[in-house]
């Protein structure tokens, strides 16, 4: 019994940035292999973007280990608090988002979540149950339990304040409201990132002001680096890998990264166990193991576990007849233009490119072919005819020129 206890923590620990009583933890974690007793896990997510990435599967897969371990998950959809907008890591109040948008991304949110959580040991919830309930006297009661001075002292409300950066009273709110939803659920872990490490304990101290009867322990996992191993993941800078990313998409962006960060992503995304990865580790380090091998193992987890095994292998298959083969995707999305066509907007106009800025650094750097050869010229005109463009190896596109 104490050995399963002793991996239990250590897997629970795995990849944590910190953790706030971690005592408690411990004897919830014990109390469930001892007498079967279930604690609850909360963890917060604001719908304000209709995909999942897969920075936001490190709180997921943390959740699902505590679940082999007693912990229901309560996953909470900020439905409310996503209106204000979180203004953690924020220099300017953010735009208030419209109920609808939020209520059709919290809708995007509940299909994706089980493809990694237990469905029999999650509860979905929705903040706005028990916020819009607590009334003008209530949230004035909450504005009671905290004073500006206490809310100043948090690093990005100092930064604007000292910045004479506007910062508006709901703003203010929100680490009080995501707080509240502690007291409400009566949560005994709160789980987040390092990011959100004052929001979560704003949910300790409530709990204790609210006369809970408890106050819960804190798990805060590291922000995971985007495929460019520098900036975290993130759709507005472009590196990210998203759940509903299709398979080969998905495959050969895993495949893209550096040798360096899969073994951050094997610590926070794999489900492998510590001393499986030790072992990849170590095959690596002695060369019985080459180090594409492993990353691709691990791009089959992944994609296996948002798609399917069989649509995992395919990818796999499919990377390595374009890639080793030299050969072209066999779906590659076709597009008709109007000759001439400038070549830096026919990379954007083919979804190839975000922006012609980008697509004449894309022809700089060399990432930019048409029909397999670097394009030397950003100012080329494209004259009637078919064409094969991509930019870098996974992004492909056939243009008919008439």
């Amino acid at each position: 019994m104490e050995e399963k206890i002793k991996r239990a923590l250590e897997e629970i620990k795995r990849g944590s940035a910190e953790i706030i009583d971690y005592e408690r933890i411990e004897a919830l974690v014990r109390a469930f292999f001892e007498k079967g007793e279930n604690f609850f896990v909360k963890a917060g997510f604001d719908p304000t973007a209709p995909d999942l990435h897969l920075g936001h599967t490190v709180l997921l897969q943390k959740m699902a280990q505590l679940q082999k371990y007693g912990a229901t998950v309560q996953f909470l959809i900020g439905d409310f608090t996503a209106q204000i907008g979180d203004p953690t890591g924020k220099s300017e109040t953010r735009k208030k988002l419209d109920k609808n948008t939020v209520l059709q991304n919290a809708k995007s949110y509940e299909e994706q979540v089980f493809k990694v959580l237990d469905p029999k040991k999650t509860q979905i919830l929705f903040n706005s149950a028990w916020i819009n309930e607590l009334g003008a006297a209530g949230l004035v009661e909450l504005t009671t339990t905290f004073s500006v001075a206490r809310m100043l002292e948090r690093e990005d409300f100092e930064k604007r304040y000292r910045s004479q950066m506007p910062i508006s009273i709901s703003e203010f709110l929100y680490p009080l409201l995501q707080g509240y939803d502690s007291v409400e659920l009566k949560c005994d872990i709160e789980m987040g990132g390092t990011d959100q490490k004052f929001n979560l304990l704003m949910g300790r101290q409530l709990q204790r002001v609210y006369n809970v009867g408890k106050e819960q322990a804190v798990v805060m996992m590291p922000l995971l680096e985007g495929l460019d191993g520098v900036n975290k993941m993130s759709k507005s800078l472009g590196n990210y890998i998203g759940v509903t990313d299709e398979p080969n998409s998905m495959f050969g962006k895993i495949l893209s990264i550096s040798d360096e960060l899969m073994w951050r992503y094997y610590e926070l995304l794999s489900s492998k166990s510590i001393k499986e990865i030790e072992e990849l580790k170590e095959g690596v380090k002695n060369g019985s193991l080459h180090p594409k091998t492993v990353k691709e193992e691990l791009a089959v987890e992944i994609t296996a576990r948002f798609h399917s095994e069989s649509a995992a292998n395919a990818a796999k298959e499919e990377f390595d007849r374009v890639h080793k083969q030299n050969n072209l995707p066999s779906d590659i999305k076709e597009f008709s233009m109007k000759a001439p066509v400038w070549i830096a907007k026919a990379l954007v106009d083919c979804e190839l490119s975000p922006s012609t800025s980008q697509a004449r650094r894309d022809i700089a750097s060399g990432a930019a072919k048409l029909n397999q050869d670097k394009i030397n010229d950003e100012q080329l005109q494209l004259k009637s005819g078919e064409y094969i463009l991509c930019v870098g190896k996974r992004k492909f596109a056939k243009l008919k020129v008439t």
